[in-house]
């Protein structure tokens, strides 16, 4: 798909008129249901900016204040379809000083525009927000005081697929992508690696890994195993004769057969999550019950250097004695052929971590047809969610979605169905990830949570983490105002799968993924998969 696709009609008429030169970078910008603003701020720390607007050219009045050069206003309370003056000022003490002024409409938007407006504002997590030395994703924003900032692996990975997908929508160039991604390669190559493997986290400005917890400070084959499909997606995607495309496949390649997976299986027939070369393999975590490492079993099969057998796959992942493996319960009318029978399949990512590059329609094994067992985990998971069972406030048709993410108001869990795993926080992830699966339902919950919980929901960043309507009647307390790498990438990346296929498209071309597959006993339904792109794109 062109670049040229993401049409200007996705911004409003920006109208700008006798600025002076202390509000340089004034910029105002009007979408379906909000107003961005941004500027540059020249003045001294403590400055307040008051924004106000007026729909009669005379009534003027305050909408926000704010002491950053950016704003967001949400002003679906005073209507649709508006045309607004807005104007900048500048508040020391009593006085008020005028710094700029411009016109922003709004209008509804379209369902694609919506998708648009909702990837693009997502990407900006891991463009704009990168860490700037690696270019590497941060684990979360805002980040820890205690843990610093830190760069996660497979969020990286899942921020690779949202590079791509801006390079093919013309956010950012083809050019600028892959400096970005050399620039990623460069410290992936000088981090540390445990076998080939990297770790969970990095400190990017020493290249040391962080440990992410006591024991677990070397190599996360699955984390590893994320970032490495982003990376053969981009190998296959900057497939130009630039010598800086050139460059990146060459490195992508060497990094894809330093990876030892044969190493992970400690001679058995499974896969072990954890090696640390301070502590062995202490952690001695199996792989195994369906959960969202899939694509691990994939990628260590399909290695050209030192790949895994099938009996790893067979005998550990989904062995007959694996309990969490096969389900085969019928929840809300609907059979689950495989996952965790007490949460009813588990959390929805699940359904898309292993799958931002792994095209799950038409793809089946011996265990399931994964375009069937990825739509009725999400069915099944809204189910729950509609049928309320613990009477949280606001889930419905236009608010589910259980999957990992921050609780609010504090911690982090896998959010699933049952008592254990429901506390009633929505991550909007988890909806707005499934969009290949549930478009219709999906698009419900998007538009929920911005026309309605925009105002505190909806972020620089695109949608914050999590919203809890049970904890309070406040909506600024109802919502978890963070961002988290793994949380974010997908939105970007599965979106594009359900609009273009994009990423399946490109990763599936990879001629080792291809022979990995079919070791594994894998096999591809062509007209299955076009009947889906027809009906679902």
């Amino acid at each position: 798909m062109n670049s040229k696709r993401f049409s200007g009609a996705i911004f409003a008429i920006i109208t700008l008129f006798n600025l002076p030169v202390f509000a340089a970078g004034w910029q105002i910008t009007g979408y379906d249901s909000h107003v961005e603003l941004n500027w540059e701020s020249l003045h001294e720390e403590g400055t307040r900016y008051r924004v106000q607007v007026t729909q009669d050219g005379k009534n003027w009045h305050t909408r926000l204040e704010t002491n950053s050069a950016f704003a967001m206003d949400f002003v679906r309370d005073l209507g649709t379809n508006l045309t607004l003056q807005y104007r900048l000022m500048e508040v020391n003490g009593d006085t008020e000083t005028e710094l700029a002024s411009g016109e922003a409409k709004t209008r509804d938007f379209t369902d694609d525009e919506l998708l648009d407006m909702v990837q693009r504002y997502t990407f900006r997590y891991f463009w704009d927000h990168a860490e700037p030395s690696s270019g590497m994703a941060r684990e979360r924003i805002p980040f820890m005081d205690q843990d610093g900032d830190i760069v996660t692996t497979g969020g990286t990975g899942f921020g690779i697929a949202a590079i791509i997908t801006a390079a093919e929508r013309g956010w950012v160039t083809r050019k600028a992508a892959v400096a970005r991604l050399n620039k990623m390669t460069d410290h992936l190559e000088q981090f540390e690696r445990f076998k080939g493997m990297w770790a969970h986290w990095y400190t990017a400005d020493d290249l040391n890994a962080f440990n992410f917890s006591k024991y677990d400070d070397g190599g996360d084959i699955v984390e590893s195993a994320f970032m490495m499909q982003g990376l053969l997606t981009a190998r296959q995607y900057f497939n130009g004769e630039d010598k800086e495309e050139q460059r990146l496949r060459n490195r992508i390649t060497a990094l894809w057969e330093d990876m030892d997976w044969e190493w992970y299986t400690q001679g058995k027939d499974i896969l072990y999550w954890h090696w640390s070369k301070n502590y062995g393999w202490k952690m001695n975590h199996p792989i195994k019950g369906y959960n969202e490492a899939l694509i691990v079993y994939i990628l260590a099969a399909s290695s050209p250097t030192n790949a895994i057998s099938a009996e790893p796959y067979h005998e550990g992942w989904g062995g007959w004695e694996v309990k969490e493996f096969r389900n085969y319960s019928t929840y809300y009318g609907m059979t689950l052929p495989l996952g965790n029978k007490v949460n009813m399949g588990g959390p929805l990512f699940f359904a898309h971590y292993s799958f931002m590059g792994l095209d799950p329609r038409g793809l089946r094994d011996r265990y399931t047809n994964y375009w069937e067992q990825n739509k009725r985990h999400t069915l099944i998971n809204r189910a729950y969610c509609i049928d309320n069972p613990f009477g949280w406030q606001g889930y419905g048709e236009d608010l589910w979605g259980l999957t990992a993410g921050d609780m609010v108001p504090v911690g982090y869990t896998a959010h699933a169905p049952g008592a254990e795993r429901d506390h009633g926080t929505i991550a909007p992830t988890a909806a707005l990830s499934s969009m290949p699966y549930t478009p219709a339902e999906s698009m419900k919950v998007l538009k929920n949570l911005y026309r309605n919980h925009g105002r505190h929901m909806f972020g620089r960043m695109g949608f914050f983490d999590g919203i809890n309507l049970s904890v309070s009647d406040n909506p600024e307390t109802q919502v978890r105002n963070t961002y988290l790498a793994i949380d974010q990438g997908p939105i970007v990346g599965m979106i594009e799968n359900y609009r273009t296929a994009l990423l399946w498209n490109t990763f599936m071309k990879d001629k080792d993924v291809q022979r990995g597959l079919k070791k594994l006993g894998f096999t591809i339904d062509h007209k299955v998969q076009s009947n889906i792109q027809s009906i679902g794109h």
